[in-house]
Formats: structure tokens, sequence, C-alpha cells
């Protein structure tokens, strides 16, 4: 049985500029959605920006903070992880991981689209930042959670 990450909220942004498609950047969105996690149990919020030319951007915000979605999300996404990925995110915890406990992660938007969850560190990305309860609340524990979450078995 994995061992299941706790978290306070779980925070998802990502930018739609002018030359995407609104409906294919919410379709990349929910590739990180487990499907029983509903529409109305998300609150989402799109802003409308400028980028450094001018150009409109939407910054696209979703936010989970109930308990079972936080956790029936997290669930889904380690599963989704590939081993690489896990791997990756496990050699690189503590620098992802900041002084309040929140832990940050970058998924590929191209590839989610696609229906695939890929860890990038490039610009067109999905960000994922997940607000870790750990005891005590300190950047080590939280590092330690994580990298637990990362290693546990199926």
């Amino acid at each position: 049985m994995a061992k299941g990450l706790q978290a306070h909220n779980i925070r998802i942004r990502t930018f739609i500029h002018a030359t995407e498609d609104p409906e294919k950047v919410l379709e990349a969105l929910e590739t990180l959605f487990p499907e029983d996690i509903s529409a109305k149990d998300v609150d989402f919020e799109v802003i409308e920006t400028e980028g450094y030319f001018g150009n409109p951007i939407l910054v696209v915000d979703a936010e989970l903070r109930h308990s079972r979605n936080v956790r029936k999300f997290l669930e889904n996404l380690r599963n989704m992880l590939s081993e690489e990925d896990r791997r990756y995110l496990w050699e690189h915890a503590e620098e992802k991981v900041d002084e309040t406990g929140t832990f940050y992660i970058r998924f590929d938007k191209q590839k989610a689209y696609l229906g695939e969850v890929k860890v990038s560190e490039g610009e067109d990305v999905i960000h994922v930042r997940i607000k870790v309860k750990a005891f005590p609340m300190k950047k080590e524990s939280v590092v330690k959670a994580v990298k637990e979450w990362l290693e546990g078995g199926e």
C-alpha cells in the first residue's frame, strides 16, 4: 500500500497564451485530475493579464482544499508518474520543497494535453503546488514525507 502524502491544499496554475486554444489547455489541466473529482470540488479562477510584450495571457488557477479530494488527487498523481519522474522528483525533493512546506512540481503542458503526465522544467508547463502537512512543520519533515510518498509501493 502506497504511503499517502498529507496535504492542506493543492494549487494548480497554467497560462493560456493568445496562440493557444483555451479548450485544449483546459483539457491538459484535466489530465492531472482523477475522474472522480467533480468540477464543483475545484475552486477555479481565470485571470486576464498581459505578457512581457503586451500580448494577452489568461492565467488559470485551480485549487483543491477538501481533504478527500486532495487525497484522491495525490494518489492519482503518484500513480500517473513514471518511474523516471518519481526518481527525478525524489532526487530533487530538497530543491522542490520550500521553507513553508510547499512541494512544487511542473508538468509538460503539451504532453498533458495528449493525456500524459510528464515532469518538465521547461517554460510551457502546468505548475502544481502541494501544501504538505508534516510534523514538525520543517522543510526536512516535508522532504522526508515527499520522498516516502514517491517511493511508496503500489
